[in-house]
């Protein structure tokens, strides 16, 4: 587990500073919700020992992520090419942690493949709930 002793926020992202003295960032360009936030919802965020909530945005960031060599999973490039998806909310239907969830959108966690198809699976659902809409045309 990465101990972080400080979190703070500059214009483009969001830092953090280990107790050994490490830092990293995130820049809000690479998350959607980040980077419409205001500065006031991107001030409003809670720590924990895995990482980082905005409650006003839904997001939620794994310091382990923060150090991991971004090579973008197909997840990530799913995630930021539809921000209207909310994958704190898809974690949620699935019942499965938020911070797990957002580990594997990152790459700092691979999901199984089992696990991958179950996300799949979900995000065809919520894709066809939303295709059976009336329409109102």
């Amino acid at each position: 587990m990465i101990e972080v002793e400080r979190i703070w926020l500059t214009d483009d992202a969001v830092w953090i500073q280990t107790k050994n003295g490490e830092e990293a960032c995130e820049y809000y360009a690479d998350y959607p919700r980040l980077r419409y936030a205001t500065p006031q919802q991107r001030a409003n965020y809670k720590a924990d020992d895995y990482g980082i909530h905005w409650p006003d945005i839904d997001e939620d960031l794994s310091y382990e992520g923060f150090f991991y060599h971004k090579n973008h999973t197909e997840l990530y490039r799913l995630f930021i090419a539809h921000p209207e998806l909310n994958a704190s909310a898809v974690a949620r239907r699935m019942s499965i942690s938020q911070s797990l969830f957002a580990q594997y959108i990152s790459g700092a966690k691979k999901p199984s493949q089992a696990r991958l198809e179950e996300i799949y699976t979900t995000l065809r659902a919520i894709g066809q709930e939303l295709a059976a809409l009336p329409s109102f045309v």
